[in-house]
């Protein structure tokens, strides 16, 4: 059966406090909105409908894509007005009805939910609530069958009593959405036009409202504010620490440690606390990763360590190389396989061959390294003029003395040694030594200076 989704993101938070519209505030550093399209796209439908209103054009700009369709909802009158725009972009046999500050929903609840839908049947999402306080109370009969959906300030005060909660999250037959939309009424204590009454109109018309329930209410739980964007957060790192440790992860702290994009993991893998993981991440086999580490779109190989405090982004660390503890490597970073970078080292765009070597106290930038080099400490390449970026390329087995200044363009061959505290400028060939260095002079009978007197 074909589907279409409408996700609901017009609202503007006003509990939040911010300039930023409310589907913008941020779930593991992506707007709540981006993680509900994300799953909607797992769902392969055939149109996403995002409705949008405050802040139509931040919301726009920051999510547009090729198969996103954005809606205006000039008003904000409700849930059933807020749908009601999307409808004439309709023409699934199922529609799902989603909301942007729901971000924790799971792709399997919502195809549970879209397998109840038939001619004669939709499919509503309800929860389970300690204090139902503020949701609408799923209203059944005595056989149990769903009458109709009634919101906090409309219920009774016997209604009020009922723990089944309205998520909101809806799928209904197609053709049946239109007829329903298009007799909603207004007439209740918010002055809205509810999408829930669909429920009982269905009823009404002999259709059977059939119920799934959510795993448990931080799944369908919406962010309001701070505190319950806070509390949506907790939760959402809970569940990726569960699914690394499944997969063969030990975290020494599943409490701390977080996760801010995708990772993939291989096994006998060790995270100590404090490590955050962002963008595409990748660690094979056997890694470790110290404390207080941030790695970003980067790899890790098989038995790499990356030691704490270390920050990596757009890197490579080759099988059994390591790094750290305090180093950085920046974007186009490689390690070549047993590679050892210490602390206080930085590397930009710079390959380390197998088995190179930079212990401390250096910055290699635009650089190539060859195999079994030795880059002594304090050393650094010069490779920016003022204008542009220029390349050091070393050959294997070469040995760079402490505190050496690699003025780029240049190239040092295979075997080459460059004395302590050489400024090196121009190539140098094979297997010689480099010494670039003013010629030191002892003075005999050097007077320090003292300091005068008041």
């Amino acid at each position: 059966m074909s589907l279409d989704i409408v996700i609901l993101a017009a609202g503007q938070g006003t509990r939040m406090r911010s300039a930023l519209p409310k589907v913008l505030h941020p779930v593991a550093h992506k707007p709540m909105l981006g993680h509900v399209i994300d799953t909607a796209r797992s769902l392969q439908p055939q149109s996403i409908q995002v409705v949008i209103g405050h802040g139509a054009e931040r919301v726009r700009e920051r999510l547009a894509a090729d198969d996103l369709n954005f809606v205006i909802q000039a008003e904000q009158l409700g849930t059933g007005h807020a749908v009601a725009q999307a409808q004439p972009a309709l023409s699934a046999d199922t529609v799902l009805i989603l909301y942007g500050d729901v971000p924790l929903i799971e792709p399997a609840t919502l195809q549970r939910l879209l397998e109840l839908v038939n001619d004669n049947q939709l499919g509503l999402l309800t929860v389970e609530l300690a204090d139902p306080t503020g949701y609408g109370r799923i209203v059944r009969d005595e056989q149990g069958a769903v009458q109709a959906i009634v919101e906090h300030k409309d219920a009774s005060e016997a209604q009020r009593q009922i723990r089944e909660g309205n998520t909101g999250i809806l799928a209904v037959p197609g053709k049946r959405l239109g007829d329903w939309l298009g007799r909603l009424s207004n007439s209740n204590a918010q002055g809205e036009y509810y999408l829930t009454d669909v429920i009982a109109m269905a009823v009404a018309d002999g259709l059977i409202v059939a119920t799934a329930t959510a795993a448990d209410e931080m799944e369908v739980l919406g962010a309001n504010d701070r505190i319950q964007l806070a509390q949506l957060e907790c939760h959402y790192q809970q569940r990726m620490a569960r699914r690394l440790m499944a997969q063969g992860v030990t975290l020494r702290d599943p409490h701390r440690f977080d996760v801010r994009g995708e990772v993939i993991v291989g096994r006998d893998v060790t995270i100590d606390i404090n490590v955050i993981l962002e963008g595409q991440v990748v660690i094979e086999d056997d890694v470790q990763i110290g404390p207080n580490c941030v790695i970003k779109d980067s790899t890790l190989r098989k038995g790499a360590i990356v030691k704490a405090n270390s920050h990596l982004e757009g890197a490579e660390v080759g099988e059994g190389a390591d790094c750290g503890p305090f180093a950085r490597l920046r974007p186009g970073s490689v390690l070549g396989a047993k590679a050892h970078v210490g602390n206080f080292v930085e590397l930009k765009n710079a390959v380390l061959g197998e088995g190179a070597k930079a212990g401390h106290l250096s910055y290699l930038g635009d650089a190539e390294i060859g195999a079994r080099s030795n880059i002594g400490a304090g050393t650094i390449t010069c490779n920016y003029d003022g204008a542009n970026k220029h390349r050091t390329v070393m050959g294997e087995d070469v040995f760079v003395g402490s505190n050496s200044a690699l003025v780029a363009p240049v190239a040092l061959g295979d075997g080459v040694t460059t004395a302590a505290g050489s400024v090196v400028t121009s190539d140098v060939p094979a297997n010689n030594l480099a010494v670039a260095r003013g010629r030191q002079r002892n003075i005999e009978g050097w007077q320090r200076p003292t300091k005068k007197k008041p």
